[in-house]
């Protein structure tokens, strides 16, 4: 028997307990967490779809007039929210998840579409703390639980496979790759 033989048992019930809670919340954090880790290849909260229309001939010098006739064409029936020039030749519709770049001499129609990914734009809202207020004190909860759960983790063992056996090296091996990671880039 151990010296502590009540603490270390309530501390493997407490890193128990607190593991199934925080085993869902990790679940949120690690897809979102690769999701955000990628944003240069693809975009984790929306997926934007873009297709070359041709509408014919548009007429040059009324912009209005040339979003009306080109949503006519497109048989989009949705009013603009805007429409603005960008260029000589350039005019840009926007609606509510869709912008129309119209290249008036050419009549061609650049259509964008943005959608929310569903669940991952969730998971990304939370993760990355957009929700602000109550949310904050629950993510910051969540971190307090998965030092808790570290540091638990790390005493619960004993003998060679604790910390004062390999379970020193592996501690240290996870203090060391982000170290020698930030040594390699700077």
């Amino acid at each position: 028997m151990g010296k502590f033989p009540g603490w270390r048992k309530l501390l493997v019930i407490l890193h128990r307990d607190v593991g199934y809670v925080c085993a869902g919340l990790t679940v949120i954090y690690a897809v979102s967490g690769i999701a955000v880790n990628h944003v240069g290849d693809w975009n984790p909260n929306y997926d934007v779809r873009r297709a070359q229309l041709d509408v014919g001939t548009l007429p040059a010098g009324d912009d209005e007039a040339a979003a009306r006739i080109a949503l006519d064409r497109l048989r989009i029936t949705e009013p603009p929210r805007a429409t603005v020039r960008i260029s000589a030749a350039q005019v840009r519709v926007f609606l509510e998840n869709r912008t129309l770049t119209l290249d008036v001499p050419a009549g061609r129609v650049e259509d964008e579409q943005v959608s929310r990914r569903p669940v991952v734009f969730q998971m990304n809202y939370l993760h990355l703390n957009h929700a602000k207020g109550l949310w904050t004190w629950l993510a910051d909860a969540y971190a307090a639980a998965l030092l808790l759960l570290a540091l638990s983790g790390i005493v619960i063992l004993r003998g060679p496979r604790g910390l004062g056996g390999r379970g020193k090296w592996l501690v240290l091996a996870g203090l060391a790759i982000p170290l020698l990671y930030l040594w390699w880039k700077a």
